[in-house]
């Protein structure tokens, strides 16, 4: 073994005995790794293995937390900062990417499909693209991430520059730590640029960090959504550079120690790494940042624009002709066009309403508050009037100040011009431009917005933009209207495509955070930058916003009178449910206030006309204020068959959500359609609300029923992100069975139906309008009765309409609940009552099948009653029978001994008689003597009981005391009267 060593020993000492001594080409230093003391070794690293001998020996290093300031590098050498030269930069402690000609080294994009179903979507090639400058974003539905991950000696910064023009798109920019905690998911989210490219910086820890930046685009009816660029990115905090880096074709820096390199200015290039930029020739032409020159094409007249100058002294305008700038074309090329001669005078267009024409200085002039005007002389509003306030263009012989012309391209920043819309007196148009992909800009700004003074805050609409128009394309042009709603947030709300006959469009202002409005035109959007279609032109021949603050009046309102001299307003409001009846316009005129109607509103729809009393629908009331008709979630319905039906829907009154089924797009992404319903709309109540919670200031619209656009999100502190939302029924027409009410149609095919108690059909309507919507969006909730439902959101949507809607417009749902049913009453329950059993009969009360009906009148309770059985009656019935019978046995032996009595008293008298007729026997005695008893026969005979004794005294005598017996006397004495008669 020492044999061994030695002899490799001996052999390694002749083998480097043989090289050379190694020169400063040959080797370069590096740092070793950093101890606990935070110490490290300079090293020498030969360029390559066994090429050489005679390194230099490691020296002590710099402290790990050493670095160098902006536009120094470390000399390893010396271990001493030393200036970048001309023609480099560096950034000190930090790196810099701004060439994308390929993806830089670190950097990872990565395109998954999160859609979280199992849907198989090939996203293989939706990453991020270096383009040259910047970096592009997919625009499908896959998420594209693009990361890059870097050790931090000290706690640095990340900033980089972006584009993000459609809302369309989730952008996204994160950070994690070494402990895999992301930056808060309040500000991870970008904000959309305002019409440039916007600047973004985060600070970082010490330690690794990992960059995010993921995109996700939701491509929605065949909209072709626009790439988030990222460009210019820059980290700070790393150990150090050791050199410094090349300026980029294009750029350049003429001083040492530069940080940056400045872009070269137009018609002038340069190469990587130059100190100057370089004259293009006369015959080309070079762009901001070009790493070289272009030949000039021949001029044409899409080269060439016409504007007009201001007015002068005697009310003319010139006709001026410019080129476009940067000029670009060539004059004295082979076919090329003159620019036309400019000077011609014509008379200028009057001003717009609200402005006269000033002596002083020929220009228009707003006019002072209180004064009108149609464009010539301002006149006072006369009394019992006040001004309609607002901004109203529709002369362009000046571009308003407070609008702003330019042109955006998405690459380069500084080739913005301002030559985008230019004024033609009647209209204002886009100008030809040296790219058919440049965004045409014309941005107009307001202050906010303030309700007129005589009318209620909650009676008037807050603002509305009125505009006409009109494009003319041989391409796929396209212009957008869009909504700023503050300094970053500018979100698209219409777009046309191709040629479009003149029209106008109008949008209601609901929020005073909407402070801009762009008109963007694009001729065509690809990525060629040939220029074919500058003919392509969109024009605005007018605009109108109304109650701009700062806003000048074009007419007069009447008004209600005021009540108190010297008031500074002419004008008080109506009282509630009061609409104002204007007189003919004049000096001393007044307005007088009539009262609407029961149970109606007053709708106000200024300047078109004046209040109409509007009466509210069935099943509705008007608010406290009388600008809106609301439902107390009661309802009194008259059936077919003329009963009538009491609703109570208060359960179903506070604001529900529900969604959709899931939907996917063409690449099998998953979103869902989100609904808020506020079913009554009681005084006071919150309305729904849907909100866009995608961008930093998130926006909200409210009403009766509103719909947002969410996705499932992976963000541990938030489930969903919602965007897109649009309000689909602000005001409540009414509640009714009717399948039409108000030209809204509730088809009973949508919601099939088995039972025969009719459905209760909420009506709304929505007065915002888009191109799809002309006469805007409609919603019918239609509430179904189920007793065994005792849950409040059970809401479904049409099986055959699944978003909700048929046609885009018109939205239907129906809601099926318990509480959907009318309030129980008598006529829904029935009794029955139990036979009696040991003497207790109960009355059980019980519903009537099928039941349709909840709450209302409470079922009764079971009551208990006092009974007698079948065996009483049977045995009274016996008793009874009994004693009836020996009663009638009683009165027949009565009646038979009572006869016998007759016939003896009867055998005697006429045994008396001694047989002759008509003649009585001669009575013993004129009187029954005293002791005599002229019954005494008759007892011995008979045998009568003391009782049959008493009644046989008290029935059978007179009054005097004898008996009372009917014989033939009577007829015998009329006999014997007649034979007297005849005698005499």
């Amino acid at each position: 073994m020492y044999f061994r060593r030695l002899l490799f020993c001996l052999l390694f000492a002749h083998a480097t005995a043989d090289l050379p001594m190694c020169k400063e080409s040959d080797y370069y230093f590096e740092y070793t790794e950093c101890d606990v003391l935070g110490s490290r070794w300079r090293v020498a690293i030969p360029n390559k293995a066994q090429t050489c001998t005679g390194l230099p020996d490691p020296v002590k290093g710099t402290q790990c937390t050493f670095s160098c300031n902006e536009g120094e590098f470390l000399d390893m050498r010396t271990q001493l900062c030393q200036k970048c030269a001309a023609g480099t930069y560096s950034l000190g402690s930090g790196v810099a990417f701004d060439e994308w000609d390929r993806l830089p080294t670190g950097f990872v994009t990565l395109g998954i499909n999160t859609n979280g179903w199992d849907v198989h979507t090939d996203c293989s090639n939706s990453t991020w693209t270096p383009m040259g400058d910047y970096a592009a974003s997919n625009t499908d539905e896959c998420t594209a991430t693009l990361s890059y991950s870097v050790n931090l000696k000290k706690p640095g910064s990340v900033s980089f520059d972006y584009f993000y023009s459609d809302n369309s798109i989730y952008f996204e920019f994160f950070v994690q730590n070494d402990q895999c905690q992301s930056t808060d998911s309040t500000s991870r989210w970008m904000k959309i640029s305002d019409s440039d490219w916007s600047h973004h910086e985060v600070q970082l820890n010490k330690g690794n960090n990992v960059l995010f930046w993921r995109t996700t685009a939701y491509t929605l009816q065949g909209r072709a959504d626009k790439a988030v660029l990222v460009r210019n990115i820059a980290i700070s905090g790393v150990a150090y550079t050791s050199e410094c880096f090349h300026c980029k074709p294009g750029t350049h820096s003429a001083k040492p120690g530069s940080a940056r390199c400045a872009p070269c200015p137009a018609d002038t290039y340069s190469n990587k790494g130059a100190t100057v930029c370089q004259q293009c020739d006369p015959d080309k032409y070079a762009e901001v940042s070009s790493g070289s020159c272009k030949v000039r094409p021949a001029c044409t007249t899409t080269d060439y624009f016409y504007t007009h100058t201001p007015c002068d002294a005697h009310g003319k305008t010139q006709l001026m002709y410019k080129w476009i700038q940067p000029k670009i074309c060539s004059e004295t090329a082979e076919g090329s066009v003159k620019l036309p001669a400019s000077g011609e005078k014509q008379t200028c267009p009057p001003c717009n309403p609200g402005f006269f024409v000033s002596n002083t200085s020929n220009t228009c002039q707003a006019c002072a508050d209180n004064f009108y005007s149609n464009g010539t002389v301002c006149e006072k509003c006369p009394v019992g009037t006040e001004a309609v306030v607002g901004l109203e263009y529709k002369w362009w012989n000046t571009m308003p100040s407070n609008m702003k012309s330019s042109v955006l391209r998405a690459d380069l920043d500084d080739s913005v011009r301002r030559t985008a819309w230019e004024v033609a007196g009647e209209y204002v148009y886009t100008t030809p431009s040296d790219r058919d992909t440049d965004y045409l800009m014309l941005t107009l700004t307001v202050p906010g917005y303030r309700l007129p003074k005589s009318k209620d805050d909650k009676q008037s609409e807050l603002s509305r933009i009125s505009f006409v128009f009109e494009t003319s394309c041989s391409a796929d042009c396209t212009l957008l209207f869009m909504v700023g709603f503050n300094r970053w947030d500018n979100n698209a709300v219409e777009q046309w495509k191709g040629s479009n006959r003149k029209q106008s469009y109008s949008y209601l202002i609901q929020s005073n955070d909407t402070v801009s409005f762009t008109w963007t035109f694009q001729r065509i959007d690809n990525s060629s930058a040939e220029k074919r279609y500058s003919i392509d032109v969109a024009k605005i021949f007018s605009i109108h916003i109304t109650n701009v603050l700062g806003g000048v009046a074009s007419k007069c309102r009447q008004c209600a009178p005021t009540s108190r001299f010297g008031d500074d307003s002419a004008c008080v409001p109506c009282p509630p449910g009061h609409r104002l009846v204007s007189d003919k316009v004049g000096e001393g005129a007044k307005g007088t206030c009539q009262r609407c109607p029961a149970n109606s509103i007053v709708a106000t729809k200024w300047p078109a006309g004046e209040p109409a009393c509007v009466a509210c629908g069935p099943n509705t009331n008007n608010n406290q204020a009388y600008t809106a008709c609301l439902s107390d979630c009661t309802a009194k319905i008259q059936t077919s068959s003329g009963a009538l039906l009491h609703y109570d829907f208060s359960p179903l009154s506070n604001v529900t959500s529900f969604q959709s089924g899931p939907r996917f797009t063409s690449k099998g992404l998953r979103y869902f359609h989100l609904f808020h319903v506020a079913l009554c709309g009681k005084e006071g109540q919150a309305p729904a609300t849907c909100v866009d919670n995608v961008t930093e200031h998130s926006r909200a619209v409210r009403g009766h029923v509103c719909q947002s656009l969410v996705v499932p999100s992976d963000i541990r502190s938030q489930n969903m992100v919602a965007s897109l939302p649009f309000v689909i029924g602000d005001t409540l027409i009414g509640v009714s069975t009717d399948a039409v009410l108000a030209n809204i149609s509730s088809p009973m095919w949508l919601f099939p139906s088995t039972s025969d108690l009719p459905d209760v059909i909420f009506y709304y309507k929505s007065a915002e309008t888009t191109q799809a919507c002309k006469g805007g969006r409609s919603a019918t909730i239609r509430l179904r009765c189920d007793p065994t439902l005792n849950t409040v959101d059970h809401i479904t949507l049409p099986s055959n309409c699944s978003e909700g809607t048929c046609d885009g417009c018109t939205f239907h749902f129906l809601w099926q609940s318990q509480h959907a049913c009318p309030l129980c009453t008598k006529q829904n329950y029935k009794e029955i009552v139990s036979a009696c059993e040991e003497g207790i009969q109960r009355t059980t009360y019980v519903w009537q099948q099928p039941l349709q009906c909840h709450g209302g009148e409470a079922l009764p309770a079971q009551t208990v009653s006092a009974c007698v059985t079948l065996d009483f009656w049977l045995k009274f019935g016996v008793s009874t029978g009994t004693v009836a019978a020996a009663l009638l046995i009683a009165l027949i032996c009565y009646f038979w001994k009572k006869t016998r009595k007759l016939e003896y008293k009867y055998s005697k008298l006429m045994m008396s008689s001694g047989g002759k007729e008509c003649e009585l026997p001669t009575a013993d005695s004129c009187a029954i003597m005293e002791g005599e008893d002229a019954e005494d026969d008759l007892i011995r005979l008979t045998r009568k009981s003391f009782f049959n004794k008493i009644k046989a005294y008290s029935h059978e005598r007179t009054s005097d005391g004898f008996d009372s017996v009917p014989l033939k006397s009577s007829s015998c004495h009329l006999q014997k009267e007649d034979d007297d008669s005849d005698d005499a």
